[in-house]
């Protein structure tokens, strides 16, 4: 089985101190999966936060941070909370296994463990996960355009803005609108608007396409897309590429007053973010910047904000 096929069956964290029970889980799961290991508690948080794992086995014992701060740390972050966490221990008490299930773990298994129990428990785990990540992303994706949805976007936004501030690195967001979609709908139906909106959404994904990035479907005709660690001259990049990509699918628009093709109109803001200032008003401005687009003309963009 190749490396990708392994990877594909689930990236399993080992975490022990005890380098022979490492090698005993490693043997054990090498075959069907991507194998990690850490020998302390430190290591453990960093490849998780570095590798994201899909499943994380866990000792309870250890010097230093011990199994269950680290699962307490894990649980308190939001890029790895939902990594599913089997504590592998030689405890065997029931108010053991207690605390490790209120600390965030969703099994416990007893050493000396059997081999064929292991495997069986890592393939529930990662069954459960895999359907749970699958309904997370039912919910954050918009059915139409197959882009996040606002409710994805609210939560990437919230994240990034913190991220961003301890960082003391710029945010920039781009509110988009398709100039005049009413009339289009009321044009060429319904249906054809959809099919617009998603010919639209796949040429914006183009243009913002680092890991970081997020397109969103804010709302009918509006998007969104958030640009973490980018000023306004990345974001005024980023704003041309649209403009170039949406005219380069000339989508005909008799019904629009700016061209005889669908364009778009946007508001781009960028600030450092901080104390003094919050996500939603950097949104307020990147819509007003919006609304002073479509006043001056359409088929542009407005800028404002930190370099």
């Amino acid at each position: 089985m190749s490396w990708s096929d392994l990877a594909m069956n689930g990236r399993i964290l080992i975490v022990d101190d005890a380098m022979e029970n490492i090698q005993i889980l490693h043997h054990t799961l090498r075959d069907e999966h991507d194998v990690l290991f850490a020998l302390n508690g430190e290591k453990a948080l960093q490849i998780a936060h570095n590798q994201l794992p899909d499943l994380i086995l866990l000792d309870a014992v250890m010097p230093g941070m011990d199994g269950y701060e680290v699962c307490t740390a894990l649980r308190a972050s939001a890029a790895v909370r939902d990594i599913p966490v089997i504590f592998v221990t030689a405890l065997t008490h029931p108010e053991d296994e207690t605390r490790a299930l209120e600390a965030g773990a969703v099994d416990f298994i007893s050493k000396p463990f059997n081999s064929a129990v292991v495997r069986a428990r890592v393939r529930t785990q990662l069954t459960i996960k895999r359907q749970a990540d699958a309904m997370r992303e039912l919910t954050l994706t918009d059915v139409l355009t197959g882009v996040a949805n606002r409710r994805s976007f609210n939560e990437a936004m919230d994240n990034e803005w913190r991220r961003c501030a301890r960082a003391e690195q710029l945010l920039a967001v781009i509110m988009i609108d398709i100039d005049h979609f009413k009339n289009y709908n009321d044009a060429y139906g319904h249906q054809a608007g959809d099919r617009c909106l998603q010919q639209v959404a796949s040429a914006m994904k183009h243009c913002a396409g680092r890991p970081p990035d997020l397109l969103a479907r804010y709302g009918g005709e509006e998007f969104i897309i958030l640009l973490p660690a980018v000023g306004a001259d990345g974001a005024e990049v980023v704003a041309r590429r649209i403009l170039d990509e949406v005219r380069g699918l000339a989508l005909p628009h008799s019904a629009s007053s700016v061209s005889d093709q669908v364009t778009v109109s946007m508001g781009v803001a960028a600030v450092l973010p901080n104390d003094d200032n919050d996500p939603d008003a950097l949104i307020r401005t990147a819509d007003a910047l919006l609304y002073r687009a479509k006043e001056t003309g359409r088929n542009r963009y407005c800028i404002s904000g930190g370099n």
